[in-house]
């Protein structure tokens, strides 16, 4: 039996404070059962690759916009500074698939990109996460371009059909 698929589900920020806690950056919405008690999330590094054995959370809350997250059997925080900017993975059969309108990140390498008269602007080439927010890479006719993957810019999101209808601001594709 092949083993379940790994989806990334927060990024490791830092340890904060003194007790083992990790701020965790979610890429879930829903944090709250992703990082929940009892749960079991993978460590992937930069390339996708498991590190280390599964880790189970001991405790979780809401902390701004990330969450900080203790896992059980791991206090110090000299050794979890060594994940910072690690991924935390959850298999994909014990998450909720995306609904309406919505896509998973590793998705949207291939989904073909069309403004909303249906003029077509390209392939999504590649996903980033930056610090400003994922950001897509759009091969287009004339050129390559990047389009932040806002509500603002981004209209509409048809999964069955790969595609994304998309307002770009005036002159970016140019």
């Amino acid at each position: 039996m092949e083993a379940p698929r790994l989806l990334v589900v927060g990024v490791i920020r830092r340890p904060h404070g003194l007790k083992g806690d990790l701020a965790i950056f979610p890429r879930t919405g829903e944090p709250e059962r992703v990082f929940g008690q009892g749960r079991s999330l993978w460590r992937l590094d930069a390339g996708g690759k498991v590190v280390g054995e599964a880790v189970t959370v001991e405790r979780s809350r809401a902390y701004h916009r990330e969450w900080l997250v203790k896992f059980s059997g791991e206090a110090d925080r000299t050794a979890l500074e060594g994940w910072r900017g690690q991924y935390l993975a959850a298999p994909e059969t014990e998450l909720v698939p995306p609904g309406e309108g919505e896509v998973y990140i590793h998705e949207l390498e291939g989904f073909a990109v069309r403004l909303e008269d249906g003029t077509p602007m390209g392939l999504v080439t590649a996903a980033f996460d930056l610090p400003g927010g994922l950001t897509l890479e759009i091969q287009g006719p004339k050129r390559e371009f990047l389009l932040p993957y806002r509500q603002e810019f981004i209209r509409q999101v048809d999964r069955a059909g790969r595609t994304l209808v998309v307002m770009v601001p005036k002159g970016l594709a140019d």
